[in-house]
């Protein structure tokens, strides 16, 4: 198997002719959000992918080999509902309202100027119509908006807000006691109640309704 521990995004910089001459590999979105996975590129070789945590591959990016060789990453049709608005009965602003009512539930979306897309959710899909939205079933290359899916998309970010809540608590749970801790620590535990109360439910139900 040979190993690949470096990527270009967007082949930037590379010649047009090295990029011509490298071998392929196609991914869906499932394993381009992934920093670590296997795969075959158009070659035939077993590569095992080893990126930094965190990194997700795009459509378009360069992978490196360890022996020199350059993989160019195909984004990989999959199945999709693509959101467009009801040019009858509606206008433009529809699609930026559901982005918002989307981006609420923390489902990965891909923004393009006249549609969006999102994975298959027939509960979704049935929120969208209600909107007076077109939603239809497609088989196209997915490339959701960055920052919050990076990495393992959007349970992963929730992942990590939800691991640094509780290293906060801890640190701060030991500190020894001091004639006027009672009065710093009560409105902090107060705080980290609240936090907990109200955040953590929110997340477990985000998380629900994606996967229902």
């Amino acid at each position: 198997m040979l190993t690949v521990n470096k990527s270009i995004p967007g082949g930037a910089g590379l010649a047009p002719i090295l990029l011509k001459r490298a071998a392929t590999i196609e991914l869906d979105w499932d394993v381009r959000q992934k920093s670590r996975f296997d795969a075959e590129d158009s070659a035939g070789r077993r590569l095992g992918v080893f990126l930094p945590r965190g990194t997700s591959v795009r459509g378009g990016d360069v992978l490196i080999a360890e022996d020199g060789s350059l993989i160019k990453v195909i984004a990989s049709p999959q199945a999709v509902l693509v959101i467009t608005h009801c040019t009858a009965h509606g206008s433009p602003f529809d699609l930026t309202r559901a982005a918002y009512h989307l981006g609420n539930r923390h489902v990965p979306i891909e923004l393009q100027p006249d549609h969006l897309k999102i994975e298959p959710d027939h509960v979704l899909a049935s929120m969208l119509r209600s909107m007076h939205l077109i939603v239809r079933e497609a088989e196209e290359a997915f490339e959701p908006e960055g920052g919050a899916y990076g990495g393992h998309g959007a349970h992963g970010g929730h992942g990590h807000g939800h691991g640094h809540g509780h290293r906060d608590e801890h640190e701060h749970a030991p500190t020894p006691a001091h004639d006027h801790s009672h009065a710093h620590d009560h409105p902090h535990e107060h705080e980290h109640g609240h936090t907990h109360g109200h955040t953590l439910p929110h997340e477990h139900g985000t998380s629900g309704s994606k996967d229902v």
